[in-house]
Protein backbone atom coordinates (compact mmCIF):
# COMPACT_ATOMS: atom_id res chain seq x y z
CA UNK A 1 0.00 0.00 0.00
CA UNK A 2 1.33 3.67 -0.51
CA UNK A 3 2.39 5.35 2.56
CA UNK A 4 -0.12 7.94 1.43
CA UNK A 5 -3.00 5.46 1.74
CA UNK A 6 -1.49 3.80 5.12
CA UNK A 7 -1.06 7.22 6.97
CA UNK A 8 -4.35 8.41 6.04
CA UNK A 9 -5.60 4.93 6.94
CA UNK A 10 -4.13 5.45 10.78
CA UNK A 11 -5.61 9.43 11.16
CA UNK A 12 -5.63 9.40 14.95
CA UNK A 13 -9.46 9.01 16.40
CA UNK A 14 -8.41 10.69 19.27
CA UNK A 15 -8.90 14.48 19.97
CA UNK A 16 -5.62 15.68 21.06
CA UNK A 17 -6.38 19.45 20.96
CA UNK A 18 -3.12 21.90 20.31
CA UNK A 19 -2.39 21.84 23.55
CA UNK A 20 -2.00 19.69 27.06
CA UNK A 21 0.05 18.87 29.98
CA UNK A 22 2.62 16.30 30.83
CA UNK A 23 3.52 15.63 34.20
CA UNK A 24 5.02 12.60 35.67
CA UNK A 25 2.41 9.73 36.96
CA UNK A 26 3.72 10.68 40.65
CA UNK A 27 2.15 13.93 40.07
CA UNK A 28 -1.44 13.15 38.77
CA UNK A 29 -4.46 12.58 40.37
CA UNK A 30 -8.19 13.04 39.52
CA UNK A 31 -8.74 16.47 41.32
CA UNK A 32 -5.61 17.65 38.97
CA UNK A 33 -6.94 16.51 35.95
CA UNK A 34 -10.57 17.41 36.19
CA UNK A 35 -9.01 21.09 36.62
CA UNK A 36 -6.81 21.12 33.26
CA UNK A 37 -9.58 19.81 31.59
CA UNK A 38 -11.71 23.36 32.94
CA UNK A 39 -9.27 24.70 31.69
CA UNK A 40 -9.03 24.21 28.28
CA UNK A 41 -6.51 21.96 27.69
CA UNK A 42 -7.04 18.62 25.42
CA UNK A 43 -4.45 15.83 26.94
CA UNK A 44 -2.98 14.69 29.87
CA UNK A 45 0.59 12.84 29.24
CA UNK A 46 1.29 10.35 31.83
CA UNK A 47 5.09 10.70 32.01
CA UNK A 48 7.22 8.22 33.83
CA UNK A 49 6.84 4.86 31.95
CA UNK A 50 3.37 3.97 33.58
CA UNK A 51 3.00 0.41 34.20
CA UNK A 52 1.60 -1.93 31.59
CA UNK A 53 -1.70 -1.94 33.67
CA UNK A 54 -2.63 1.83 32.54
CA UNK A 55 -4.03 1.82 35.82
CA UNK A 56 -3.83 5.28 35.98
CA UNK A 57 -5.00 6.53 32.72
CA UNK A 58 -7.75 4.50 33.40
CA UNK A 59 -8.47 6.54 36.97
CA UNK A 60 -8.14 10.10 35.16
CA UNK A 61 -10.44 8.88 32.31
CA UNK A 62 -12.92 7.85 34.44
CA UNK A 63 -12.58 11.30 36.56
CA UNK A 64 -13.15 13.80 33.56
CA UNK A 65 -15.62 14.10 30.67
CA UNK A 66 -13.68 14.13 27.54
CA UNK A 67 -10.46 15.06 28.00
CA UNK A 68 -7.86 12.55 26.03
CA UNK A 69 -5.22 10.61 28.23
CA UNK A 70 -1.78 9.44 26.74
CA UNK A 71 0.92 7.64 28.08
CA UNK A 72 4.20 9.54 27.68
CA UNK A 73 5.97 6.77 27.33
CA UNK A 74 5.25 2.96 28.12
CA UNK A 75 8.70 1.04 28.17
CA UNK A 76 8.84 -1.52 25.63
CA UNK A 77 12.01 -3.24 27.81
CA UNK A 78 9.63 -3.02 31.03
CA UNK A 79 5.90 -3.38 30.26
CA UNK A 80 5.09 -7.03 27.92
CA UNK A 81 3.45 -5.91 24.85
CA UNK A 82 0.28 -8.16 25.30
CA UNK A 83 -0.57 -7.12 28.92
CA UNK A 84 -0.38 -3.70 27.25
CA UNK A 85 -2.78 -4.48 24.61
CA UNK A 86 -5.08 -5.80 27.34
CA UNK A 87 -5.02 -2.69 29.11
CA UNK A 88 -5.43 -0.60 25.76
CA UNK A 89 -8.04 -2.74 24.63
CA UNK A 90 -10.32 -2.33 28.18
CA UNK A 91 -9.71 1.48 28.16
CA UNK A 92 -10.25 1.73 24.98
CA UNK A 93 -13.83 -0.17 24.97
CA UNK A 94 -15.05 2.17 28.20
CA UNK A 95 -13.55 5.09 27.02
CA UNK A 96 -13.62 5.56 23.14
CA UNK A 97 -11.38 7.84 21.22
CA UNK A 98 -9.81 9.41 24.55
CA UNK A 99 -6.89 7.24 25.31
CA UNK A 100 -3.60 7.41 23.62
CA UNK A 101 -0.82 4.39 23.72
CA UNK A 102 2.52 6.72 23.67
CA UNK A 103 5.66 3.61 23.19
CA UNK A 104 8.62 4.16 23.32
CA UNK A 105 12.33 2.32 24.14
CA UNK A 106 13.73 4.89 26.45
CA UNK A 107 17.69 4.75 27.75
CA UNK A 108 20.02 2.31 27.41
CA UNK A 109 21.99 3.88 30.62
CA UNK A 110 19.10 3.25 32.04
CA UNK A 111 18.27 -0.42 30.95
CA UNK A 112 20.29 -3.58 31.10
CA UNK A 113 18.89 -5.57 28.32
CA UNK A 114 18.58 -2.05 26.19
CA UNK A 115 20.35 -3.53 22.51
CA UNK A 116 19.15 -2.81 19.09
CA UNK A 117 16.22 -0.50 19.87
CA UNK A 118 15.03 0.15 16.62
CA UNK A 119 14.41 -3.63 15.64
CA UNK A 120 13.23 -3.99 19.32
CA UNK A 121 10.28 -1.19 18.57
CA UNK A 122 9.46 -2.73 15.29
CA UNK A 123 8.65 -6.27 17.02
CA UNK A 124 7.06 -4.63 19.89
CA UNK A 125 4.72 -2.64 17.17
CA UNK A 126 4.62 -6.11 15.44
CA UNK A 127 3.02 -7.94 18.36
CA UNK A 128 1.22 -4.71 19.24
CA UNK A 129 -0.51 -5.03 15.98
CA UNK A 130 -1.16 -8.76 16.30
CA UNK A 131 -3.00 -8.16 19.51
CA UNK A 132 -5.13 -5.57 17.38
CA UNK A 133 -3.89 -2.56 18.80
CA UNK A 134 -4.40 -0.19 16.02
CA UNK A 135 -1.65 2.13 14.61
CA UNK A 136 -4.10 5.10 14.80
CA UNK A 137 -3.92 4.46 18.64
CA UNK A 138 -0.46 4.61 19.20
CA UNK A 139 2.36 7.42 18.73
CA UNK A 140 6.39 6.76 19.40
CA UNK A 141 8.94 8.19 21.35
CA UNK A 142 10.97 9.56 18.32
CA UNK A 143 13.98 11.90 17.76
CA UNK A 144 16.27 10.37 15.27
CA UNK A 145 15.47 10.29 11.50
CA UNK A 146 14.82 6.49 11.66
CA UNK A 147 12.23 7.08 14.13
CA UNK A 148 10.38 9.35 13.33
CA UNK A 149 10.03 7.89 10.17
CA UNK A 150 8.79 4.77 11.92
CA UNK A 151 6.47 6.76 13.35
CA UNK A 152 4.86 7.72 10.34
CA UNK A 153 4.81 3.97 9.08
CA UNK A 154 3.64 2.05 11.87
CA UNK A 155 1.44 4.64 14.58
CA UNK A 156 -0.35 7.61 14.00
CA UNK A 157 2.83 10.06 14.62
CA UNK A 158 5.53 10.91 17.23
CA UNK A 159 5.79 12.52 20.83
CA UNK A 160 9.46 13.86 21.17
CA UNK A 161 10.94 14.87 24.73
CA UNK A 162 13.44 17.24 25.36
CA UNK A 163 13.51 18.91 21.80
CA UNK A 164 13.30 22.60 20.73
CA UNK A 165 11.68 24.12 17.62
CA UNK A 166 14.24 22.91 15.11
CA UNK A 167 13.98 19.58 15.86
CA UNK A 168 10.05 20.11 15.39
CA UNK A 169 10.70 21.72 11.84
CA UNK A 170 12.80 18.83 11.35
CA UNK A 171 10.33 16.21 12.26
CA UNK A 172 7.13 17.53 10.56
CA UNK A 173 9.38 17.29 7.16
CA UNK A 174 10.44 13.49 8.00
CA UNK A 175 7.08 13.03 9.00
CA UNK A 176 5.22 14.80 6.06
CA UNK A 177 1.84 16.47 6.53
CA UNK A 178 -0.25 13.74 8.06
CA UNK A 179 0.89 11.97 11.04
CA UNK A 180 0.64 14.01 14.76
CA UNK A 181 3.68 15.43 16.43
CA UNK A 182 3.50 16.28 19.55
CA UNK A 183 6.51 17.94 21.32
CA UNK A 184 7.05 18.08 25.16
CA UNK A 185 7.69 21.21 26.33
CA UNK A 186 9.19 22.32 30.04
CA UNK A 187 8.28 25.76 31.84
CA UNK A 188 8.97 27.55 34.52
CA UNK A 189 6.82 30.84 35.01
CA UNK A 190 8.75 32.81 37.41
CA UNK A 191 9.98 36.26 35.30
CA UNK A 192 13.19 36.53 37.64
CA UNK A 193 15.67 34.44 35.47
CA UNK A 194 18.53 33.07 37.68
CA UNK A 195 15.89 31.57 40.06
CA UNK A 196 13.80 30.29 36.52
CA UNK A 197 16.89 29.17 35.19
CA UNK A 198 17.74 27.24 38.51
CA UNK A 199 14.37 25.46 38.05
CA UNK A 200 14.54 24.45 34.54
CA UNK A 201 18.29 23.26 34.90
CA UNK A 202 17.58 21.19 38.13
CA UNK A 203 14.94 19.49 35.86
CA UNK A 204 17.32 19.17 32.67
CA UNK A 205 20.41 18.03 33.90
CA UNK A 206 19.90 14.54 34.58
CA UNK A 207 18.64 14.53 30.88
CA UNK A 208 21.96 14.98 29.56
CA UNK A 209 23.58 12.12 31.23
CA UNK A 210 21.69 10.25 28.20
CA UNK A 211 23.10 9.51 25.30
CA UNK A 212 20.14 9.56 22.84
CA UNK A 213 18.96 13.08 23.89
CA UNK A 214 22.44 14.77 23.84
CA UNK A 215 23.20 13.10 20.70
CA UNK A 216 20.26 14.89 19.38
CA UNK A 217 20.50 17.84 20.63
CA UNK A 218 23.80 17.78 18.87
CA UNK A 219 22.20 18.18 15.41
CA UNK A 220 20.62 21.37 16.18
CA UNK A 221 23.31 23.57 16.82
CA UNK A 222 24.12 23.11 20.44
CA UNK A 223 27.65 22.09 20.91
CA UNK A 224 29.59 19.49 23.18
CA UNK A 225 30.16 22.19 25.85
CA UNK A 226 25.99 23.11 25.79
CA UNK A 227 25.13 19.69 26.56
CA UNK A 228 27.72 18.65 29.16
CA UNK A 229 26.36 18.33 32.39
CA UNK A 230 25.15 20.75 33.90
CA UNK A 231 24.23 22.40 30.52
CA UNK A 232 25.09 25.90 29.22
CA UNK A 233 22.77 28.58 30.19
CA UNK A 234 21.28 28.53 26.41
CA UNK A 235 20.76 25.47 26.21
CA UNK A 236 18.59 25.19 29.75
CA UNK A 237 16.91 28.49 28.49
CA UNK A 238 16.08 26.36 25.32
CA UNK A 239 14.79 23.24 26.85
CA UNK A 240 12.93 25.03 29.99
CA UNK A 241 11.08 28.22 28.38
CA UNK A 242 10.67 30.69 31.38
CA UNK A 243 9.52 34.38 32.26
CA UNK A 244 6.07 35.78 31.88
CA UNK A 245 3.04 33.64 30.48
CA UNK A 246 3.39 35.65 27.57
CA UNK A 247 7.06 34.92 26.90
CA UNK A 248 6.56 31.22 27.32
CA UNK A 249 3.71 31.36 25.06
CA UNK A 250 5.81 32.46 22.20
CA UNK A 251 7.99 30.02 22.84
CA UNK A 252 5.26 27.13 22.79
CA UNK A 253 3.80 29.03 19.66
CA UNK A 254 7.45 28.39 18.10
CA UNK A 255 6.81 24.23 18.17
CA UNK A 256 3.24 25.39 16.38
CA UNK A 257 4.99 27.43 14.13
CA UNK A 258 7.39 24.67 13.34
CA UNK A 259 4.96 21.88 12.51
CA UNK A 260 3.67 20.86 15.58
CA UNK A 261 -0.02 19.46 15.70
CA UNK A 262 0.37 19.72 19.88
CA UNK A 263 2.19 20.86 22.57
CA UNK A 264 2.46 18.92 25.75
CA UNK A 265 3.59 21.27 28.35
CA UNK A 266 5.11 20.44 31.39
CA UNK A 267 5.09 22.71 34.43
CA UNK A 268 8.51 22.64 36.63
CA UNK A 269 8.63 24.02 40.34
CA UNK A 270 5.82 23.26 43.01
CA UNK A 271 2.60 23.40 41.98
CA UNK A 272 2.04 23.48 38.37
CA UNK A 273 -2.13 24.60 38.53
CA UNK A 274 -0.64 28.65 38.67
CA UNK A 275 1.21 27.88 35.52
CA UNK A 276 -1.60 26.12 33.61
CA UNK A 277 -3.47 28.49 34.28
CA UNK A 278 -1.78 31.46 33.31
CA UNK A 279 -0.93 29.74 30.17
CA UNK A 280 -4.34 28.69 29.72
CA UNK A 281 -5.08 32.38 29.27
CA UNK A 282 -2.31 33.34 27.22
CA UNK A 283 -2.58 31.27 24.72
CA UNK A 284 -6.06 31.14 24.73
Amino acid sequence: MPRALVVLAMAMTAELGKLGIWRLSTGLDPELAIEVERLGYGTIWIGGSPPADLTLAERLLDATDGITVATGIVNIWNSDARTVAESYHRIAAKHPDRFVLGIGAGHREMTDTYTKPYQALVDYLDRLDAAGVPASGRVLAALGPKVLQLAGDRAAGAHPYLTVPAHTRHAREILGDAPLLAPEQKVVLDTDPERARATGRAAAEMYLNLSNYTKNLRRYDFTAEDVAVPGSDRLIDALALHGSAAEIAEGINAHLEAGANHVSIQALGGDPLPTYRALAEALR
